[in-house]
């Protein structure tokens, strides 16, 4: 289940909303198949393993074990259902990680292997299956995309100048900053960061997927001339005057005074299953204080001090996990208290 795990990470930024999924085929404690679900829209794990099996083994397929790192889906969607391709297979047994808890499937995976007389073994390294998958079990719990909270601040516990844009973290952190990017659905900033910073929101510094640009401007007064207006990446401006669509910048009207739970319902209807929250203190303490967000990283320069700067937001009901340390940068990584 290990090397499942493997695999599936390396769908990582690509497969969402659907979840990433590694499968292996065994036979004797031989691997003799292996694949992941490599892109949404196309052939999952189960799928690319059995086709990656090498002619002069494909007799042993109907002896052999496929391990999966969640249920195979019994549904059609973008492909046919994988418990299918299972049992036309012959394969005997199958061991699973975790349940999927998605509707379609939920446990009539399960259910259609063992009618098929194949033996089932459930709940291998479940944690840690879970936890790959931690974004789609959010969003399919709780109808909500999966939050994650990211600032830099200086030593002296401020985000931000008075007056003028202030450069916090070093070049090697913000390289790494570009790669959590790459691995969410979105990122959502307000009106003064996007007015303030005019950033681009983008992967630039690493070679991986854009996220969706979102940005809240109620009013719609950010300039056109802003990088977000470029249309290079998909980017959605939540307003409350009008909802319109042009390419790839979409206007979408929130009728709500408070923003924040029209925002995530709208982000749930366009399944977006994850964003990453960059915006000023305002907006990420207004997340913090309704208790909205999952995962919390703080990025601290040991060495800057900002004299009369914007407060850093106040993050409460948190739990330590880690920190990494790049040169004079403490990263910090908290999980709220459940």
């Amino acid at each position: 289940m290990y090397r499942c795990l493997e695999l599936a990470k390396l769908g990582a930024g690509n497969v969402a909303p659907n979840p990433m999924v590694g499968a292996v085929l065994v036979y004797h404690e031989k691997i003799i198949g292996e694949g992941y679900h490599q892109k949404f829209g196309e052939p999952h794990a189960e799928v690319n393993c059995i086709n990656s099996i090498k002619e002069d083994h494909k007799h042993l397929i109907d002896k052999s074990t496929l391990y999966v790192s969640l249920e195979p889906c019994s549904h059609f969607g973008k492909t046919p259902p994988c418990t299918d391709l299972i049992i036309k297979n012959k394969i005997p047994k199958v061991v699973i990680g975790c349940k999927d808890i998605y509707k379609e499937v939920d446990g009539k995976g399960i259910k259609k292997l063992h009618e098929a007389g194949i033996e089932v073994i459930t709940g291998v390294l479940e944690n840690e299956c879970k936890e790959l998958n931690k974004r789609f079990f959010i969003f399919h719990q709780k109808q909500r995309s999966y939050i994650i909270l990211k600032w830099a601040e200086s030593a002296n516990g401020k985000i931000g100048g008075d007056t003028e844009r202030v450069l916090i973290s070093n070049e090697y952190t913000n390289r790494l900053v570009h790669k959590w990017r790459s691995e969410e659905a979105a990122i959502l900033i307000g009106t003064k960061t996007a007015l303030n910073d005019d950033p681009s929101l983008t992967t630039r510094l690493w070679n991986g997927n854009n996220p969706i640009r979102l940005v809240t401007d109620m009013n719609l007064r950010l300039p056109s001339h802003l990088k977000i207006f470029n249309k290079e990446v998909k980017t959605i401006i939540f307003n409350k005057l009008k909802h319109k669509e042009d390419g790839n910048l979409i206007f979408y009207q929130i009728e709500e005074e408070n923003f924040l739970q029209p925002i995530l319902k709208a982000l749930y209807q366009l399944s977006i299953q994850s964003v990453i929250v960059e915006g000023g203190a305002k907006l990420l303490q207004s997340f913090i204080d309704a208790g909205l967000w999952d995962e919390a990283r703080i990025i601290r320069n040991e060495e800057l001090i900002i004299e009369n700067g914007v407060s850093a937001p106040q993050l409460k009901n948190a739990i330590p996990q880690k920190q990494e340390i790049y040169f004079n940068d403490t990263i910090s990584f908290f999980l709220p208290f459940s």
